[in-house]
């Protein structure tokens, strides 16, 4: 049986695909499974950046509601929750950028994919959207806080509570894309940009992405702190590069 989410790695740049095409990649528990492992995998392989793509004509359209219901316990139930959640803290994770090539429909858990990456690269005809609320179910992946922190409260609860699809424009506009492109085009602009990560010294985008996530979470005073760290650590780590192209050159 095909894998519903597929792994390569070419030049350092993962492509970590959902296969579902059939469903629009909507979310089953087997999708979240392999979209977790391959999110490790790309970590224990040390790849420099990572491009989350959809197979077919969407990104990924949300939970399927057409797969039959599991009949979960209280625990249970917290447990595929909590494993759905597992998507954001891999992103989190990853010292490395991970970002959402988005074209068709990013829906419900499928809008929170994208969010949860550092990135958005955004087809122009692609469609956002979160429509938990209408249907009897509660956002997940962090979407509470990070969707709040891009947007703002006030514009948060408008598109959670309200529920309706916004286009690429209009997400570009409030901030949560950061290219957008022409129809088809998603994927090689998201790979480009992967590959103009890739290419820059892996700590020092390492720390950058930790720090703005670290600065996020934290208070203005820690988040100095962690400059100051960080700041330090990537003039060391300078100096060491420097003192190793002397040493070759002699």
């Amino acid at each position: 049986m095909a894998s519903v989410v597929e792994f390569a790695v070419t030049d350092g740049v993962a492509r970590i695909g959902l296969n579902r095409p059939h469903r629009l990649n909507a979310v089953v528990p087997e999708l979240v499974d392999e979209l977790v492992a391959a999110l490790v995998r790309a970590r224990s392989e040390g790849v420099r950046a990572a491009v989350l793509a959809g197979n077919g004509r969407a990104f990924c359209a949300g939970h399927d509601l057409k797969a039959e219901p599991p009949v979960l316990d209280a625990r249970a139930s917290r447990e595929r929750l909590e494993r759905i959640q597992d998507v954001t803290r891999e992103i989190r994770r990853a010292p490395f950028p991970v970002i959402a090539a988005v074209h068709g429909y990013a829906l419900g858990a499928g809008c929170e994919f994208a969010l949860g990456c550092d990135l958005v690269v955004a087809a122009e005809g692609a469609q956002f959207g979160f429509p938990e609320v209408g249907v009897g179910l509660s956002v997940t992946g962090g979407i509470s806080r990070l969707l709040t922190t891009a947007v703002g409260a006030l514009k948060a609860k408008e598109l959670v509570l309200v529920g309706e699809r916004f286009g690429a424009a209009e997400a570009a506009r409030l901030g949560l894309v950061a290219r957008l492109v022409p129809d088809g085009e998603h994927e090689r602009a998201a790979r480009e940009l992967a590959a103009g990560l890739a290419a820059k010294p892996p700590y020092a985008l390492a720390l950058a992405k930790r720090t703005i996530d670290l600065g996020v979470d934290g208070t203005v005073e820690e988040a100095l702190a962690r400059e100051v760290a960080d700041a330090q650590l990537t003039e060391h780590a300078g100096e060491a590069e420097r003192a190793q192209e002397e040493w070759r050159g002699r």
